[in-house]
């Protein structure tokens, strides 16, 4: 789909995305790069590195990638340095950068547990750690009059309520929460950096939508959502864009939830002809009671 907003909103901006070579994140790097940005994309995979720049660069973007493991301190510190030394400054920090599996709480061991809190909630305060020199007002590359900048954590809806064999993820997705609005508070105040983030719900044709959902289990879920869809990586990308631009410039400490509406749904108990049948039942009783008569005794 088209984009709405102007090609040039990210116009001069450096990027700098985990996870930002596949799936979600990549559509966000290639988005932000259609709309003005420099673009550094840090992955575990050199080869799906390497293969994300050169397709960013084939389109025109600036692009750099460099692999690192974002829960490594020293890889953190190494890839925001080599990106500031290529462009010359950080604008934009985004944290998409995940692991996760479906398994029952019992047969979870700590450490699988401890790997996903790892990547997904102390890999982002790490990321978040080491950027925020670069990030702050008045940080290296950038001007004395130059608001700071700005951080996205990619989150989830799972913790709202509870999920079937997500149990790790949904704690680091909470984790992540806290943090966003956490730094919001502090690091908006003290630094001039907003951040906020952004909980996708299913998405098609991504590796996390592959592993995690069946086809037989994504039928089943489109019959709860009430758009009753899927959605695109193109609805992230555009939502990150406008928390990115100037459009989101007053929007701090918040989680965009992009869903569709499907944490707020719940299985249709009864059909919705059962429904009306016995709601005209008590429509009934109701005109014909007499007047006074409590509607406790309906």
């Amino acid at each position: 789909m088209e984009s709405p907003f102007k090609p040039d909103i990210l116009k001069g901006k450096v990027a700098l995305l985990t996870g930002g070579a596949s799936g979600i994140g990549f559509e966000i790097s290639t988005h932000f790069g259609k709309h003005g940005a420099s673009i550094a994309v840090m992955g575990r995979r050199k080869t799906v590195v390497d293969s994300a720049v050169s397709s960013l660069q084939s389109l025109g973007i600036p692009a750099v990638g460099f692999a690192g493991d974002v829960r490594k301190q020293e890889d953190a510190k190494r890839v925001i340095e080599s990106t500031v030394k290529h462009f010359g400054k950080l604008d934009i920090l985004v944290n998409a950068a995940a692991g996760n599996f479906l398994v029952s709480p019992e047969d979870l061991s700590p450490n699988g547990f401890r790997t996903v809190m790892d990547i997904d909630s102390v890999g982002t305060f790490t990321m978040c750690h080491e950027a925020l020199n670069y990030l702050k007002k008045g940080g290296p590359g950038r001007s004395s009059d130059d608001s700071g900048g700005m951080i996205l954590n990619i989150s989830a809806t799972l913790h709202y309520t509870a999920s079937w064999y997500q149990i790790h993820v949904a704690a680091a997705k909470a984790a992540v929460d806290a943090l966003t609005r956490n730094l919001a508070l502090e690091w908006g105040t003290d630094y001039d950096i907003r951040v906020n983030g952004i909980a996708p719900g299913p998405i098609g044709d991504t590796p996390g939508m592959r592993k995690l959902g069946p086809d037989e289990i994504k039928s089943k879920t489109r019959e709860m959502m009430p758009l009753y869809k899927l959605g695109e990586k193109w609805d992230i990308a555009v939502a990150a864009l406008y928390l990115a631009s100037s459009a989101g410039k007053y929007v701090n400490g918040m989680t965009l939830v992009v869903d569709g509406g499907l944490w707020l749904s719940r299985p249709r108990h009864l059909p919705k002809e059962e429904v009306k049948a016995l709601s005209r039942v008590v429509e009934k009783r109701a005109r014909s009671a007499p007047i006074g008569v409590p509607k406790s005794k309906l």
